[in-house]
């Protein structure tokens, strides 16, 4: 009994923890405000428990629980990038590894649980359920953020330039490698070409598109401005504010950034360097001191401009450039009043599988019923802790897992019924149930579990992502399910018989006998 006793304390804990966690708009945070934006913390959140007890901007303690709803059902933006490079210019890993920063870029920003999948040899789509700035969202997975720390020894009246597109030999360096790679592609394209011309001789030829503009160069020299270094050397980078409460990016280098970087500034204390983000100028300070591990980045930001270019260089420039091919806004196939429908009849369906156990097993029923609530409140507590991205099917997937659940008990208490009407004592008869109905429980619950694996990895491919979703519902709901239907059961039961032992053994109809 002391057993079973210590069972229910630690179902009892799991239990409440699972329903605060379900709960809407849990938060336990004595974390300052100020604290957020930065490369450990970019995001506050709106759910979850967070306690810095040192009030180093460390967050010791730390747990998200927002609930992330796919396009189905809150809508949101999907957009189609295309490698704005000829095929064959760059690998696939070069294109995964742009899929991967695009995903750390909008998953750090919170605009959602972000779908990212690379689609063929060129492609990356990407869906952003619930966003509310889709221009916004565009413009941070598509921009290549080239960061330039370039030279600008010898130039006077710096402010001039802040703000303005300049040109730099990193950027004359790209332009070469993109020009490059074209020309090798190019015999397949003027043969393309020369084959089209032949075809439609009085075709007009479409006109070409317009080469944007070059920045500014040096004008002391009539050259490119000189790039000291660019956002590969550095190791981190962190929104903050400054000592006069101003936004701006504090950034570490790398070993390799720090043996350029170093030297440099130590050369040219009190001579400005320009700060330039994809040829815009964004500030020019003056070099105060040598810094070999880092520094600060200024330029007149707001709170937002600071996080999102600190998320992008820490998330890394794009290894090839990326243009939009098509973006659309995605409505919700599920209204409000919809999902209002769908939980009704979810919550509909529990208390009929309640009744049906109740009446059909009374006192295991009982126990029975007990173990699926707590099932419940579990697998939507896991739905908030992984988190797990909420779609239709992912919602069937769950309310298929109930079933599961159900089925287990069914198992158990039948085997019971058979002890019991073999003539052997309740207690006998519980232990015989859940032993004998464990093996067929454990098996059918892995064989449903290896299928839901299987459909988790065939979900992978491009256009299929809903069925990953069904998959992983179902696959949690069945593992929780082989604590909740023996553990717990059994738990529930076994107190339940204790306090009304006497009465059961004289009314067997009370086991369902």
């Amino acid at each position: 009994m002391r057993g079973h006793i210590r069972w229910l304390i630690v179902i009892l804990l799991l239990t409440a923890f699972a329903v605060w966690v379900s709960l809407p708009n849990t938060l336990i945070s004595n974390v300052s405000d100020s604290c957020y934006g930065t490369e450990e913390n970019p995001v506050k959140p709106d759910q979850g428990i967070h306690f810095d007890f040192d009030d180093d901007c460390d967050v010791d303690i730390g747990l998200n629980v927002k609930q992330v709803f796919g396009l189905d059902i809150i809508g949101g933006l999907r957009v189609l990038l295309q490698a704005d490079l000829p095929a064959g210019s760059y690998t696939i890993e070069d294109l995964q590894n742009a899929s991967n920063n695009v995903n750390k870029r909008v998953n750090s920003l919170g605009v959602g649980e972000a779908t990212v999948q690379v689609q063929g040899s060129n492609r990356i789509l990407v869906e952003l359920p619930g966003v509310t700035d889709p221009q916004q969202a565009v413009d941070l997975i598509q921009k290549t953020a080239l960061l330039e720390f370039v030279d600008f020894s010898g130039i006077t009246n710096v402010s001039q330039y802040v703000g303005r597109k300049i040109l730099t030999d990193e950027q004359v360096k790209s332009e070469q490698a993109r020009q490059e790679a074209l020309a090798e592609s190019s015999p397949a394209a003027d043969a393309t070409a020369e084959a089209t011309a032949e075809a439609t001789p009085d075709a007009a030829v479409p006109a070409a598109t317009p080469v944007e503009e070059p920045g500014v160069p040096n004008p002391l020299t009539g050259q490119p401005f000189h790039t000291v270094m660019t956002g590969a050397g550095l190791q981190s980078a962190a929104a903050q504010l400054d000592q006069s409460n101003q936004w701006a990016i504090r950034f570490e280098l790398t070993s390799d950034g720090g043996a350029v970087f170093g030297p440099f500034t130590g050369g040219a204390i009190g001579q400005p360097m320009a700060i330039v983000l994809d040829g815009i100028v964004l500030s020019a300070p003056t070099i105060q001191a040598r810094l070999d591990t880092g520094g600060t980045i200024t330029g007149n930001f707001d709170q937002e401009e600071a996080q999102t270019l600190a998320l992008q260089l820490r998330s890394g420039s794009l290894p090839i450039p990326l243009r939009v091919i098509s973006s659309q806004t995605v409505g919700a196939t599920l209204g409000q009043e919809s999902v209002n429908m769908s939980i009704h009849a979810g919550v509909v369906g529990v208390v009929i599988i309640l009744a049906f156990m109740l009446i059909n097993y009374r006192v295991p029923g009982l126990a029975a019923s007990l173990a699926l609530l707590v099932f419940i409140v579990l697998n939507l507590a896991m739905f908030k802790i992984i988190p797990i991205t909420l779609t239709l099917p992912a919602i069937v997937g769950f309310l298929i897992s109930i079933g599961t659940a159900v089925d287990g008990n069914i198992l158990i208490f039948e085997r019971m019924r058979e002890e019991l009407r073999a003539g052997k004592d309740v207690d006998t008869a519980v232990d015989e149930g859940f032993t004998r109905a464990w093996t067929s429980i454990r098996d059918s619950n892995i064989s449903t579990i290896l299928i839901s694996a299987i459909l988790f990895l065939f979900g992978q491919t491009p256009g299929a992502s809903v069925v990953s979703g069904f998959a992983v519902t179902l696959a949690l709901g069945l593992m929780l399910n082989l604590f909740t239907a023996v553990i717990a059961t059994r738990t529930f039961l076994h107190l339940i018989l204790a306090a009304t032992r006497n009465a059961v053994k004289e009314r067997h109809w009370l086991m369902g006998v």
